[in-house]
């Protein structure tokens, strides 16, 4: 008998795991129904002019392409949901000075994120369009703690960052380019003795600043000592100070908050508060998201938007049965 093999790091979802599937994604989208989110469903294909147009562009290198046998252009099968659910905010539903969007569906990735990650994540998220301020940030953060409880998740960390802050500081020591993006590759590791040599050229006070952020790292404590220690540059107190707000109105939620000021998870895609979710037993994050101002840029419509996604297979794996 042949054995019909699927391609590497696909995979059928048989029961249970199937139907623990389905019962998530019925409870997130019942919770986000609850809260206002409208649901959209996009295609999953369409021009790659808009699947990788502005931030989303450096998801090129995922994105599997073909040309469209109708049209003769090129078009891409979705790596993420979000540029889609922007597009939808920009033209479909520009008549709203807000909208509060919920989806889910498979996205397909050419390569994994590590040896162990499925390449047809099966994406649910929710994202708000048209608020200013760190109030919508918290409302997208309760939002995921929450679903994440739907979903039967316990234990669960918070981990909270701002990337102005390292934006601020490399505006700072005008690093740019190749230097700029190995040094936010360092910070993100971890790697101490990588930052002191991609700083090293750097005057004393932009060292410091930039190996001080690889320690900045716990309880709200670091907020306080991130003053202390790095220089009083406006940008990033005004960083510090939007996660200062959003520390005061986290406490009693069902989660153990942390700060992490060299969290650059997306940075290309992000401009403010990013966040991800822990929990016991997995080494990745199971929730993901963050602000990206102007993400609709591309489409004519640049506004205020914040959001985060988790996949249900994650999340499956991540609660008992």
């Amino acid at each position: 008998m042949r054995a019909w093999a699927l391609p590497e790091h696909l995979e059928d979802v048989l029961p249970p795991l199937a139907w623990r599937m389905e019962e998530q994604r019925r409870a997130l989208l019942d919770l986000f129904r609850s809260r206002g989110y409208e649901l959209v469903i996009p295609p999953l294909i369409e021009y790659v002019d808009s699947l990788l147009s502005g931030a989303a562009a450096e998801l090129d290198l995922k994105t599997f392409k073909l040309v469209d046998q109708l049209s003769g252009r090129l078009m891409g099968v979705r790596a993420d949901i979000t540029p889609q659910v922007a597009r939808i905010d920009a033209h479909l539903l520009a008549h709203n000075a807000v909208n509060r969007l919920c989806y889910v569906g498979s996205v397909l990735h050419t390569t994994t994120d590590s040896f162990h990650r499925n390449r047809e994540p099966v994406q649910i998220g929710a994202e708000c369009y048209g608020v200013v301020g760190i109030e919508a940030d918290g409302e997208l953060i309760r939002l995921m703690l929450d679903g994440l409880t739907a979903a039967g998740v316990g234990e669960v960390q918070l981990d909270l960052g701002h990337v102005g802050i390292v934006r601020e500081l490399a505006r700072e020591a005008r690093l740019e380019g190749v230097r700029e993006r190995e040094l936010f590759a360092a910070l993100q590791a971890k790697d101490g003795g990588a930052v002191a040599d991609l700083t090293a050229t750097l005057a004393p006070l932009m060292q410091n600043a930039f190996a001080q952020l690889i320690r900045l790292y716990g309880g709200v404590e670091v907020l306080a000592e991130a003053r202390r220690v790095l220089p009083p540059l406006p940008a990033l107190k005004a960083a510090l100070d939007d996660l200062d707000r959003l520390a005061q109105g986290f406490s009693g939620v069902a989660a153990d908050v942390a700060f992490d000021l060299a969290e650059l998870r997306g940075y290309g895609y992000h401009s403010g508060v990013v966040f991800a979710a822990y929990t016991a037993g997995r080494s990745r994050a199971i929730a993901l998201g963050g602000r990206y101002d102007d993400v609709g840029r591309i489409f004519g419509r640049a506004r205020p938007a914040t959001g985060f996604s988790m996949d249900l297979r994650e999340l499956a794996q991540a609660s008992p049965a």
